[in-house]
């Protein structure tokens, strides 16, 4: 697979670093040729040049290329590159940085974006998932806009212990998609039952998230049938 990085700080260089270690083609942008020697990466190719203008992409023949990330640390250029990429090479798949969540919003397909990755949302859904046990955690917004990868983790107390996953009442616009037990991960089966300290993880429409924190963490109630 060929692969364009826009961008080779310390992003850029460490997503450079992986897809080499799995053979793939990197090509890597940078308006700064110091970055080639201390990026450490070996097999990787090089442009020097500003990834926003039409010339370097041309010359980086993005036409041919399989996937095209900006990794800069301005969103505004990751914005132009992944439009460039899309509207003037049809470039198939686009990934792009987000460095300022304020900035989110834009990361779509209107400016060409198929994937949006926001490190400051994705660290802190990890602190949420940390301290929030019991709790739905949204931990990635899909592009459209519209569903979210989210994740429960099933509390030593939970009512749902014991039961299938058929059996809890999932709401519409939302599926099971693994279970994480020991650290294995389980592809979910509506026979398989849940047990504490499982994390389970689904795709679901993020209007109906609430509906789903219900069906997994239902409200106790007391003797008198009132909620406690």
């Amino acid at each position: 697979m060929k692969v364009v990085i826009a961008g080779a700080g310390s992003v850029g260089s460490s997503i450079a670093r992986e897809l080499l270690s799995n053979k793939h083609d990197i090509l890597l942008i940078d308006e700064k040729p110091e970055v080639i020697g201390r990026s450490g990466l070996k097999g990787a190719r090089w442009l020097i040049g500003d990834a926003c203008e039409l010339t370097t992409l041309k010359d980086a023949k993005l036409d041919e290329a399989d996937v095209v990330v900006s990794a800069t640390g301005d969103d505004k250029v990751n914005l132009v590159v992944s439009l460039l990429a899309k509207s003037e090479f049809g470039v198939g798949r686009t990934v792009g940085r987000v460095n300022n969540p304020k900035n989110d919003w834009m990361f779509d397909d209107s400016w060409g974006v198929d994937v949006a990755v926001n490190t400051p949302r994705l660290m802190t859904a990890l602190v949420e998932e940390a301290v929030e046990i019991g709790d739905l955690v949204r931990l990635l917004t899909l592009h459209t806009g519209v569903s979210a990868i989210v994740e429960f983790t099933v509390p030593q107390d939970s009512p749902i212990i014991g039961r299938t996953i058929g059996s809890i009442e999932l709401p519409q616009d939302c599926t099971a998609v693994a279970i994480l037990r020991d650290d294995a991960p389980i592809t979910p089966s509506p026979d398989d039952v849940v047990e504490a300290g499982d994390e389970l993880f689904f795709i679901a429409a993020i209007a109906v998230e609430d509906e789903l924190r219900l069906a997994l963490a239902p409200q106790q109630t007391d003797d008198d049938g009132g909620e406690s």
